[in-house]
């Protein structure tokens, strides 16, 4: 038998769920809802968690996620399957975009959350309770913003007990540039770095479309990680994927300024050192601010809107002296 979340299932069980959190809204107790799907393999494996709608307007991941969870048969499992198809369900249907509506709270940048607390905060709290001591890998699938154009990529966790087993997983998806990132406090972040639990954080797609070929993408890529997890499929045949980079170090720039945001940048192209990234002006077209790259690079993913403010994410590029080409895939 399988207990997680409050709920327990039988070896060779599926069954689709809606978790609840219990949280506070005008003064009164209410549920929070999460569907999920649950699935007690057959054989002896990890436990694996997967997550899409972290940020309720990035979609491309749930549709791949309740396709892929009505697919798999526990009898074809090893371990067990944690599926939640979308965690953010009130942004969802509320048509925000990222953060948690009730309160603002960041699921991808402000863990650990706390019990008792505000919605978004007592969501993390119900991950780390629940879910972090009782899991063996996880997967947290997003794209990037609104105005955030970006080509494929995916973060492990520079932590050291799961850098190596997250980095594995990283070549074995279908995602050709593996960043590593230092952040401590969203998802999958605070789980490898405070309960030692190997994850990623995979981003395709962008601007709130859901295209099928990103859906698609996905899909594949959930079967690619349990497939290299030994958990799913046939672990002896080859699957191609892409050749990969890994990435050490990636610059994140941000404005420093007020202002109306121009760049001439697109995802994945190559910067030089010194050249211009973009610049802020005021709304008489004067220039408040240029910015220039530091460091030759490749960027991964920038800022398509025009207003910013001061710490505003304007583009993120991984710099090309440190990059590592792998011959895996």
């Amino acid at each position: 038998m399988w207990k997680i979340a409050g709920f327990s299932l039988q070896t060779g069980e599926k069954r689709r769920v809606t978790i609840e959190i219990p949280v506070e809204e005008a003064g009164e107790e209410k549920m929070y809802p999460m569907p999920a799907t649950l699935i007690c393999g057959c054989g002896k494996g990890k436990t694996v968690l997967i997550t899409a709608g972290i940020h309720a307007g990035e979609y491309p991941a749930i549709p791949a996620v309740i396709r892929a969870a009505g697919e798999i048969q526990p009898e074809e499992l090893n371990g067990n399957l944690i599926f939640i198809h979308c965690v953010n369900t009130s942004g969802f249907f509320k048509r925000t975009f990222g953060l948690i509506p009730e309160d603002d709270f960041n699921l991808n940048g402000q863990y650990p959350g706390k019990e008792g607390g505000t919605t978004g905060e007592r969501i993390a709290d119900y991950f780390v309770r629940h879910f972090f001591d009782e899991i063996d890998f996880m997967m947290d699938m997003h794209s990037g913003g609104q105005q955030e154009p970006l080509t494929p990529c995916l973060f492990y966790p520079l932590a050291e007990a799961v850098t190596e087993e997250a980095l594995a997983a990283a070549r074995a998806l279908d995602i050709p540039w593996l960043i590593a990132s230092t952040a401590t406090a969203g998802q999958y972040s605070y789980a490898a770095n405070y309960h030692k639990v190997p994850g990623l954080l995979v981003e395709r797609g962008y601007g709130g479309f859901c295209k099928k070929e990103w859906v698609d993408a996905y899909y594949r890529d959930i079967f690619l990680l349990l497939k290299h997890l030994e958990m799913y499929g046939d672990i002896e045949t080859e699957e191609q994927v892409c050749k990969k980079t890994v990435v050490p170090r990636t610059t994140y720039l941000t404005s420093d300024t007020r202002g109306i945001w121009h760049t001439d940048l697109h995802e994945n192209m190559e910067v030089a050192r010194g050249e211009l990234l973009g610049y802020c002006m005021d709304f008489y077209g004067e220039v408040i601010k240029k910015y220039y790259a530091e460091e030759d690079g490749v960027v991964f993913y920038y800022n398509t809107g025009l207003s910013v403010e001061e710490g505003t994410a304007l583009v993120a590029y991984g710099i090309r002296e440190h990059m590592i080409a792998d011959e895996a895939g």
